[in-house]
């Protein structure tokens, strides 16, 4: 596991907003609105590389280069069905961002991921591909869903979560060891049923109030 390739975002306001979403009192509309408002701060990061190039621009006052980004429009692509938490709030700052979709669910006996849907960009070649996906638990969902986007024609791709665990971060930093890997926490482990620890519960279920 490649520790430079894993960036975990140290905000007091993510670091804060995370421990209400964490306590199991807090209600479905809340965890929702909190995942949002973290999934926009992830954003920041994310995109702080993105490539930009001088333009000019005639303000009131003066002509002046200024920078602008360049390129293809970055794709966010959603781990359904919890992936659409983060999604929302990203598409907040960068609405103009193209998405996708991979609807993966993992198998309550076997952990592993099963595919069910599948619709994405064209020329994901040309463009940043940022994978959300709020767990990253075991892994396994997210190798999956990063690799068919890979078979996609994904170049350039990061995987951005709200929690991950250390056996989640050590599987898919062997299957994807040049993906960047974002997130807001890494907590302490899986239980038996691959939940996180301490974590806050099935992302999904608490931001939809299903079980």
């Amino acid at each position: 596991m490649k520790s430079e390739n894993i960036i975990t975002v140290n905000h007091p306001l993510i670091k804060h907003k995370l421990s209400i979403m964490r306590d199991v009192e807090t209600p479905t509309a809340k965890f929702r609105e909190l995942l949002r408002e973290i999934s926009l701060l992830l954003a920041y990061e994310v995109c702080r590389d993105l490539e930009t190039e001088e333009v000019s621009v005639q303000t009131p006052l003066e002509l002046v280069k200024v920078p602008k980004i360049v390129g293809k429009k970055l794709c966010f692509i959603s781990i359904l069905r919890a992936g659409n938490g983060l999604l929302d709030g990203m598409l907040d700052l960068v609405p103009s961002a193209r998405v996708g979709h991979v609807g993966l669910y993992r198998d309550p006996k076997s952990l592993v991921p099963v595919e069910y849907y599948l619709k994405l960009p064209d020329n994901l070649e040309e463009r940043l591909c940022v994978v959300v996906d709020p767990m990253l638990a075991t892994g396994n969902s997210a190798v999956a869903g990063v690799q068919r986007i890979k078979d996609a024609g994904a170049k350039r791709i990061k995987f951005v979560c709200l929690l991950a665990a250390p056996e989640g971060l050590a599987t898919f930093s062997d299957q994807h060891p040049d993906v960047q890997i974002v997130t807001a926490a890494i907590d302490r482990e899986l239980n038996d049923h691959a939940y996180i620890l301490p974590g806050l519960g099935d992302a999904g279920d608490r931001m939809y109030g299903t079980k």
